[in-house]
């Protein structure tokens, strides 16, 4: 499932159609993306993991789920989802969730808690995380609603840094590594950002699908957990559970 970061690299790869006219709309979608033919595109958004493509009177919502995937300017054997050809190339999604949406985005959408986004505000964050002290912090991680963008991987890569133990309980967490959390999340993303636009990233994993800790030289535990029973890489010795 592509985070936010992989989405905002969707969002600058597409940048060249805006402004430009939908000249054709293909696709097995059951949503009606008919709707796009001969309209003019005004933006290209990403709120966390959805990726938006904004029309006048509305918008089309793509969600990769786990298995989505994209193609500009080229396409794969299967059947895409939704196809948009414009007189300078053609995007291409397939596997993917496509939803319209009508109306203002801004009454949709909470811009602020978007981790990478310029209105990120990590007091709204703290503030939500304290409203739920019993939530794993391997559950807070994934919460779009607090972290919208984060997903396994920065999840399993923050919690590593920070050496927090993935079950620790929101609410035992002292102050000082809640705030340290709520940085690094976004400290991340854009490091995550930096080394997938470089080809590098898997290079920088710490913990996610390694079988060593790089600190202790001891085998990493690998275990599915929280309320989605998400793959999660981590160290017993030096990540500390706090309960």
């Amino acid at each position: 499932m592509p985070e936010g970061p992989s989405i905002v690299i969707l969002k600058e790869l597409a940048a060249p159609f805006t402004g430009k006219t939908v000249l054709t709309v293909g696709g097995n979608s059951k949503q009606e993306i008919s709707r796009a033919l001969d309209q003019k595109v005004i933006a290209f958004k990403s709120w966390g993991k959805h990726f938006l493509i904004c029309f006048k009177s509305f918008t089309i919502k793509i969600h990769f789920l786990l298995f989505g995937s994209y193609r500009i300017n080229e396409e794969r054997e299967m059947e895409p989802r939704l196809s948009l050809k414009f007189k300078n190339g053609t995007m291409n999604f397939y596997a993917c969730s496509v939803k319209i949406l009508e109306g203002d985005l801004d009454k949709i959408y909470d811009w602020a808690t978007d981790v990478m986004s310029d209105s990120w505000d990590a007091k709204a964050a703290k503030k939500k995380l304290q409203q739920h002290p019993k939530m794993l912090v391997c559950d807070a991680l994934l919460d779009q609603n607090i972290f919208a963008g984060s997903g396994n991987i920065i999840k399993n890569e923050v919690l590593f840094r920070l050496k927090i133990h993935p079950k620790s309980k929101v609410g035992a967490l002292p102050v000082r590594k809640l705030n340290e959390l709520i940085k690094e999340v976004r400290i991340y993303s854009f490091d995550f950002l930096k080394w997938k636009k470089a080809f590098v990233l898997r290079k920088h994993w710490l913990a996610h699908t390694k079988k060593t800790c790089p600190r202790c030289k001891v085998p990493l535990i690998k275990e599915y957990m929280g309320t989605h029973h998400r793959r999660t890489f981590f160290c017993q010795k030096c990540q500390i559970c706090y309960k």
